[in-house]
């Protein structure tokens, strides 16, 4: 009674008026039960009336048992009588469960557990329906129930399927790109990998998405009364028919197409519009032809010298693509240097005293790129927003300007000059940064207390004759690269106590531990970038000649090593090049403790991880410090890195302070050559004048300079060599650190 009134409109004949509509209830559901067993019956039971039904009169027991029945036949690969079933379940259902309730505001428990029972069995329906090549039969309902339902990854694809198979592949694509896009906006999540595979599968146009070959429709046979004997027709008059002769099946020739892979992957795009100036009409048209086509050549030559890859050239137009067929973490300042080179050679007159009028834009961003895996032309086309975006940026560029897309801007910042354009749209590039600066050697670091530890550290490695592992981890623009420079530096007034040898780990490179090793075995031998194969292997040979070693050992390591200095086609790791590696650490630690210093850890792939662990193996008896760096992913991707081990240690660096931003800041003005003040007085003056000395908007400003790593000052080639060691009168010399990084 509470249920149905409240208290203060409680009548004083409550109690009556129930009793009354129970009877009449009681009395219409048993005059209306099926049988003399009467299966539905209305019970007094505490603290009210109980209704018992036999479960196969509810429909709500009924589907789920239909349901069932329907999936199990699914499963069993029958999917005609699969769809038969589900679709009766279905047909249970006259609407919402309970709608009229709910309209007056009652809310039941499993209501939302019984809807979405109702769309899991429609999912099954549609799979069996699919399965049988109706989609054509179901994709109406299909898309009303996907605008519906727009995060039921399963419903999608389903639609996505049915599009495709209808013909309609772009509305598959888009259908996909709409469930992308709601569950990044509400949820920041990617689609699961099923729905990702599936949008990949329409995009190579994967056969295993054709529909199944549809049944032959049943003919009914003819029954004996269907047949007028005034039409019988006597077969002794007609003559025997010769059977046809057999004829082999004619195949069809298929040409044989090249493998195109298609992909959403992050790239770079360059626009270039290259106009003959309009001064005159006296050139022909054959001529502008032929200006425009040595335009187009110069763009392809000028793109290949960065990577970059001509997508399509239509008249004065052309289409460059960076990061295909493989990303690199640079690709957006390659697209921007690429323009520069290209406006820098297209700006002079053409052959005809013409002059072209340039206009270059960049966007970094994710696009649909088709390709053909293993050559240099292998771009068909890209498509997707990112074009779109470019296309605006290059619409609004001055004659002879290069506009860039923010993405483009924030990745490229380390090496290119900006400035903000005046529509506040992109920003333009005024330039190149020089390739070094240098920061002072009394720029205050912060770090104190993480130097003495790695003091610490090294001076057990020293007693200990023990290699150690230690890692400092903290996210881009912490410090990390600053710290390990200044532990550097403080170490060449006396470069006999110890020896650096620094690589930095190359992003989303093939063979990883081979680039490593090379670069460290470079530092060591006092080889340089631009030195040639020979005499790399040249320096080689002079290094290992000092360490004393037999002639057999000598000539082992030679030609292990030597494979790691071949200019032509790459460092490579050969059967015996580990062992190589590790018998030249010994030989070098035994003369002076080492200190191995592997920047970016984390962009390694797994065999770096591997190798680096086995340089700190305990068992090894030798003065070995392995210092590396890297950002959070690295104990992500190894939850047991670094601390899991007695011979491993972790350094985790937090953000610096707004006092010691300030500080470090007003250091570095105060002390800093004119070339490094020129870089960072150039990057603030991109802000508006309003916010440049506001605090906070200045340490969020230095705050990026040194996770974009804009200010690095190591240039990551060593100036150690033995010739320097000779020199200095020993054997050895600790390399120069008088530039100190900001970068993370």
């Amino acid at each position: 009674m509470r249920a149905l009134w409240r208290s203060e409109n409680l009548p004083s004949s409550a109690r009556k008026i129930l009793q009354n509509a129970v009877w009449a209830l009681r009395h219409g559901v048993l005059d209306e039960s099926s049988g003399s067993d009467r299966s539905a019956a209305l019970l007094t039971q505490k603290p009210g009336y109980l209704l018992r039904v036999d479960p196969d009169q509810v429909d709500l027991h009924r589907f789920t048992s239909e349901v069932d029945r329907g999936r199990s036949l699914l499963a069993s690969g029958s999917p005609e009588e699969a769809a038969a079933v589900l679709g009766e379940a279905l047909a249970l259902w006259r609407g919402p469960a309970l709608a009229d309730l709910v309209e007056i505001g009652v809310n039941w428990p499993e209501l939302t557990a019984v809807q979405n029972a109702r769309l899991d069995a429609t999912e099954d329906y549609f799979e069996a329906e699919l399965a049988c090549g109706r989609h054509q039969a179901v994709l109406c309902d299909l898309e009303t129930l996907v605008e519906a339902e727009p995060l039921r990854e399963r419903l999608c694809g389903q639609l996505m399927l049915a599009l495709y198979r209808s013909g309609r592949q772009a509305d598959a694509l888009h259908a996909y790109a709409r469930a992308r896009a709601v569950m990044v906006d509400q949820f920041g999540l990617e689609p699961g990998s099923a729905l990702q595979k599936l949008q990949h599968e329409i995009l190579n146009h994967d056969p295993a998405l054709a529909a199944p070959t549809a049944p032959r429709p049943v003919v009914a046979a003819l029954r004996p009364a269907d047949l007028r004997l005034a039409e019988t027709v006597d077969l002794g008059c007609v003559p025997d028919l010769a059977p046809p002769a057999e004829r082999e099946p004619v195949l069809p020739v298929v040409p044989r197409q090249r493998s195109v892979t298609a992909d959403r992957r992050h790239v770079s795009v360059l626009l270039v519009r290259a106009v003959l100036d309009p001064d005159g009409d006296d050139l022909e048209p054959t001529e502008v032809d032929r200006a425009l086509v040595t335009a187009t050549a110069a763009i392809r030559e000028e793109a290949a010298a960065f990577d970059g890859k001509v997508a399509a050239s239509i008249g004065s137009l052309s289409l460059v693509v960076f990061g295909v067929p493989e990303r690199r973490e640079d690709d957006a300042t390659s697209a921007v240097r690429a323009a520069l080179r290209i406006r820098e050679r297209l700006g002079a007159a053409t052959g005809h005293g013409r002059r072209l009028t340039l206009q270059l834009a960049v966007a970094t961003g994710n696009a649909v790129v088709r390709y053909e895996p293993g050559r240099d032309d292998s771009v068909r086309t890209v498509t997707g927003g990112l074009l779109e975006e470019c296309e605006y940026l290059l619409f609004d560029t001055p004659a002879g300007g290069i506009r860039v897309c923010d993405e483009t801007h924030r990745a490229a910042a380390s090496a290119i000059a900006f400035g903000r354009a005046n529509d506040e749209r992109g920003w333009l590039v005024t330039g190149e940064w020089p390739d070094r600066a240098t920061v002072p050697a009394e720029a205050p670091v912060a770090r104190e207390r993480e130097l003495q530890t790695l003091y610490g550290l090294l001076e057990w490695v020293r007693h200990r004759a023990e290699p150690r592992l230690v890692t400092v981890l903290g996210e881009a623009g912490v410090g990390k690269t600053r710290l390990i420079t200044e532990f550097r530096r403080r170490f060449t007034a006396q470069p006999e106590l110890v020896r650096f040898l620094v690589a930095r780990t190359p992003p989303l490179a093939r063979d990883s531990v081979a680039a490593v090793q090379a670069s460290l075995l470079s530092s060591y031998c006092g080889i340089r970038r631009d030195d040639s194969t020979a005499v790399a292997q040249a320096k080689l040979g002079k290094t290992v000649s000092r360490l004393a070693m037999a002639g057999e050992e000598r000539e082992w390591l030679l030609a292990e090593l030597g494979l790691l200095l071949d200019r032509e086609s790459g460092p490579v790791c050969g059967p015996g090049t580990r062992a190589a590696w590790r018998r030249l650490l010994e030989a070098v630690a035994t003369r002076r403790p080492l200190v191995l210093v592997i920047d970016d850890l984390h962009l390694g792939e797994d065999a770096l991880l591997d190798f680096v662990e086995e340089l700190a193996d305990p068992s090894w008896s030798v003065p070995l410090l392995v210092l590396v760096t890297a950002r959070p992913e690295l104990p992500q991707r190894r939850p047991a890195w670094g601390g899991g081990e007695r011979h491993g240690v972790t350094i985790t660096l937090d953000l610096l302070s707004d006092g010691t931003i300030d500080h470090l800041l007003d250091s570095l003005l105060a002390n800093m050559d004119g070339q490094f003040r020129d870089i960072v007085d150039g990057l603030f003056s991109a802000l508006p004048a309003t916010l440049r000395e506001e605090p906070t908007v200045r340490r969020r400003y230095v705050r990026w300079l040194l996770a974009s790593g804009c200010t690095a000052g190591d240039s990551g080639e060593s100036g150690e060599s033995c010739e320097d060691e000779a020199a200095l009168g020993y054997d050895g010399s600790a390399s120069s650190a008088s530039s100190v990084s900001t970068g993370g």
